[in-house]
């Protein structure tokens, strides 16, 4: 038996046909004529009109790229120039870079950067330039050491950390580059293993326990569990130093930012001990 199927609409080829018929019959072979060369007229004008409002829309936006790249600091323009193609890089270790490897970025840049329209279509070119770049990871990552101090790599570091850790599973070839990187950035197997232990308890942990809130305050520390009120004001005071937002203030904002939220983390973490051993 065959199944009932309603029936849709004609669409809008069926109401053109209609048309020309009812035209032809009403005013014969010239108005037909007339009509389809205002409907092959007016389609003609609409792709122009389309192409035009694109291409004009693209040159704006390139204009506002431009714009924002000039008013921002050498220093910051590199930064994140060397920050995408590293990151682009480290997608491509299993021989491609996927579209969710794209949009991981691209999230990262516009929702915890903040990037509005004019940067996010800044850091599209630049994800699309770094994808066809033939540079190495090693020459990326040679020209990040040689150009900026201990500071800023400590937020490349944090920033690597934090792409590779919004996957889940995290990919473990992805986690021992992002040790190998931080051994080339000459980076403390301290300070590594601080940033790589606070991101592990945070992507580990599912309890709010005091327990679990003491191991996390500790790995935001480098420290390991037990360690006295002493060896955390040595540790406080350190991390502190290193990431005092002045420090990276000439990157931009956006990355004095990282800086401050780091130091929020180091201050909640430094709190929560005060409490607990006063």
């Amino acid at each position: 038996m065959t199944s009932y199927h309603q029936q849709r609409p004609p669409g809008c080829g069926g109401c053109l046909l209609i048309a020309l018929l009812i035209v032809f019959v009403t005013g014969g072979a010239p108005a037909l004529i007339n009509m389809l060369g205002f409907l092959l007229f007016s389609g003609f004008a609409g792709v122009l009109l389309f192409i035009a409002l694109f291409w004009g829309f693209s040159y704006w936006m390139q204009k506002q790229v431009s714009t924002y790249e000039s008013s921002q600091t050498e220093d910051h323009n590199r930064f994140v120039w060397l920050l995408v193609h590293i990151l682009i890089k480290i997608s491509q270790l299993d021989g491609n870079v996927s579209r969710d490897e794209v949009q991981t970025i691209q999230r990262f840049f516009q929702y915890n950067l903040r990037y509005n329209q004019t940067q996010m279509s800044w850091v599209k070119n630049l994800i699309k330039e770094a994808t066809n770049s033939t540079e190495t990871l090693d020459a990326l990552l040679l020209e990040f050491r040689q150009t900026f101090s201990y500071e800023p790599r400590l937020i490349l570091l944090e920033l690597i950390y934090q792409i590779v850790y919004t996957k889940d599973p995290v990919p473990q070839n992805e986690l021992e580059q992002a040790r190998r990187i931080a051994s080339f950035l000459e980076i403390s197997v301290h300070d590594q293993r601080t940033i790589e232990a606070k991101y592990t308890y945070h992507h580990q942990r599912q309890t709010s326990t005091a327990q679990a809130n003491d191991t996390h305050y500790f790995a935001v520390l480098g420290l390991q569990p037990g360690a006295d009120m002493e060896t955390i004001k040595k540790a406080y005071r350190q991390l502190s130093m290193k990431y005092h937002p002045d420090k990276v203030a000439h990157l931009g904002d956006e990355f004095k930012s990282v800086a401050e939220e780091k130091m929020k983390e180091i201050n909640s973490a430094y709190d929560f001990f005060k409490r607990k051993f006063t």
